[in-house]
């Protein structure tokens, strides 16, 4: 009797053993979060914005990132939806455990491309983090680009964070040659980044430990 208990209390030991390497070694899988650039009009000082988070991200313990530029997807305009999936775009969205979108402000709203690109995937998105970067001229920093990107986000499946990072009057942030010049932007960048690394790694466990069954 005796020797059972302590093959149970070996055998709980070993489970516990094993428990804590697994945690281990989830915690230190390397998290992809690619950063998407939402437009393509020449001469974009978002450009700008989104090199700087994907240069942060690029920093940050663990992560590994790319730019996406979707002026640079063979996207056709003839048709939408997964109908024009474009391979690349969707194996590292599909690759991806969170995702960053900057999107300038135009007119209040988003650009059409930056729709036409997400609206080319689906099951991609499920249940992984999104955090969004506006960007304007003027002073509000695209917080209404934001409001108007965070339904889509949701329909799309994405989990959007709570930080937002916002880049107003984006030419005095930025000189013509991309050098930030408001140094400011790094703490809040490092604030949003740090929610977003934590969403994704508690999506991540979610997706491939938790059943919806």
């Amino acid at each position: 009797m005796l020797s059972a208990v302590f093959s149970k209390h070996s055998d709980a030991q070993i489970q516990g053993r094993n428990f804590t390497e697994e945690k281990v070694m989830e915690a230190s899988r390397t998290l992809f979060i690619p950063v998407i650039l939402g437009t393509a009009r020449m001469g974009r000082m978002s450009l700008h914005a989104a090199e700087l988070v994907a240069g942060e991200l690029g920093k940050c313990e663990g992560v590994a990132t790319d730019l996406i530029d979707i002026a640079k997807l063979p996207l056709p305009t003839n048709d939408a939806g997964e109908a024009i999936k474009q391979p690349d775009f969707s194996t590292k969205v599909s690759k991806a455990d969170a995702l960053v979108v900057v999107s300038p402000e135009y007119n209040h709203g988003y650009s059409g491309l930056l729709k036409h690109v997400l609206d080319s995937c689906l099951k991609e998105y499920i249940h992984k983090a999104v955090g969004i970067v506006g960007v304007s001229a003027g002073p509000f920093g695209g917080t209404r680009v934001i409001q108007n990107l965070l339904p889509v986000m949701r329909e799309l499946g994405l989990v959007t964070i709570f930080w937002d990072v916002n880049f107003s009057s984006v030419r005095k942030v930025f000189a013509d040659d991309g050098k930030l010049l408001d140094e400011s932007y790094i703490r809040r960048i490092d604030k949003f980044l740090k929610e977003l690394i934590w969403m994704a790694k508690t999506l991540r466990h979610g997706r491939e430990q938790v059943s919806l069954d």
